[in-house]
């Protein structure tokens, strides 16, 4: 056990984590040119925040959530998501009083109980925005193009964006009782997770991931039907501004996302080649979460990334680009007395810019040029008693395998020169 990570977590090795950072080098890119500002929260905030902020009947807060007790008897949770994080930092550190609009992105670990897949762990890491202070459709449809440019920067295609609204407080009233009505008498076929729902939160029962509760859900009210004018002119701008930037979408009426605190837009992004657990990204409005957790009435916006699945989606089309993982040079040291003289080139040629390396076990000149080969090395400088003797290192070049005599007073100079050439 000792010797295992936990279930559902995972190691990132040296050799993949080339691939995440070219992802999050284009997470970064992305952001910069839709004037986002990175923001890391704590791995762990209050209970409570996730419970008000999330939903009491989500499956997230019922069963999937890392909580404990610390030793003051304090209720902790390990974040489920970021959304509920990142808005406990702008009100704390009331970052509405710089810009009455605040764009936030972050890439970190969250935590759920889940049944482990492939692409789901129970560590896993999302890249996120939120948008907080401005209720612009525009707004909506900014976000929406990021997220699509973002998985679309990666060379993903088969994309496909779903977009629903669930309306505001009121039109959910409606369309709540809409909703029992069409399932109360259908509540045996249902499984007993949506059974409890039925009363507490009936939109779930949409979400169910139960081919029986799939089926029995056919033919039920759609919420767009239940729209008030105010929110049914919001969701056509959001259509109106994507059709105008050339996106395409797909509306789904049956789409709620799986947290209570969205509200009008809500939009999914599907990997189609991933199967019945397509979706990569997805996200909406809520409006009023931040009044629910404390503070004033203010809008917001936001979506997630699932890195995991991406990076599923991107070995399934091969789009990591090649990496050239060398060594400008290796040293190669033949003897205690080469070992302590070639010490100082080594520290003098990092400090001028070139990646170096070298056999720290003083081995056999045939172990230490097998080395130099499988660090791929551009350059080896081979230095023993007699060259120390005489001043001088042997340069050999790796690829062509010609090599020469460089007094050692010019060596890192002449490296340099080479390297850059």
């Amino acid at each position: 056990m000792l010797t295992q990570a936990p279930r559902g977590t995972k190691d990132i090795l040296p050799a993949r984590i080339g691939q995440w950072i070219y992802v999050e080098g284009k997470i970064r890119e992305i952001c910069a040119r839709y004037g986002f500002s990175e923001i890391r929260t704590p791995i762990f905030e209050h209970t409570e925040l996730f419970q008000r902020g999330i939903g009491d009947t989500t499956d997230v807060v019922e069963k999937e959530m890392y909580t404990f007790t610390d030793r003051g008897g304090r209720s902790l949770t390990l974040r489920p998501e970021n959304t509920a994080s990142a808005v406990r930092a702008y009100l704390e550190n009331k970052l509405y009083a710089d810009h009455p609009v605040t764009k936030l992105f972050y890439i970190g670990s969250m935590f759920r109980f889940d049944r482990p897949q492939k692409g789901r762990f129970r560590e896993f890491h999302q890249f996120g925005v939120e948008v907080l202070g401005e209720k612009s459709p525009l707004v909506d449809a900014e976000i929406i193009i990021l997220a699509v440019r973002f998985l679309e920067s990666l060379g993903l295609n088969d994309l496909v964006l779903k977009l629903n609204s669930v309306g505001d407080a009121q039109c959910r009233t409606r369309y709540r009782q809409q909703l029992q009505d069409f399932f109360r008498d259908k509540l045996a076929d249902l499984c007993e997770d949506c059974r409890s729902r039925f009363d507490r939160n009936p939109l779930r029962l949409l979400d169910c991931k139960n081919e029986k509760c799939q089926m029995v859900s056919r033919g039920a009210p759609k919420i767009t039907d239940c729209l008030c004018d105010e929110c049914q002119n919001h969701f056509q701008k959001v259509q109106d501004y994507l059709t105008s930037a050339g996106i395409q979408f797909v509306l789904d009426s049956r789409l709620v996302r799986g947290l209570d605190y969205y509200t009008r837009t809500a939009f999914e992004i599907q990997y189609v080649p991933l199967g019945a657990q397509s979706a990569v990204a997805g996200g909406g409005r809520y409006d009023g979460l931040i009044e629910e957790i404390g503070g004033a009435p203010t809008p917001g916006i936001g979506f997630a990334v699932g890195l995991e699945r991406v990076m599923v989606a991107m070995e399934i089309q091969n789009l990591y680009p090649m990496e050239e993982k060398h060594a400008d040079v290796f040293l190669v040291a033949l003897g205690e007395t080469a070992q302590r003289a070639i010490f100082p080139l080594l520290i003098g040629m990092r400090d001028r810019g070139l990646n170096v390396t070298m056999d720290y076990a003083g081995r056999s000149l045939k172990s230490q040029m097998k080395a130099a080969d499988k660090a791929q090395a551009r350059f080896a400088v081979i230095l023993g008693e007699h060259e120390l003797a005489e001043n001088y290192a042997v340069l050999r070049d790796m690829y062509s395998s010609e090599q020469r005599q460089v007094p050692l007073t010019d060596i890192i100079n002449t490296l340099c020169a080479e390297v850059k050439n």
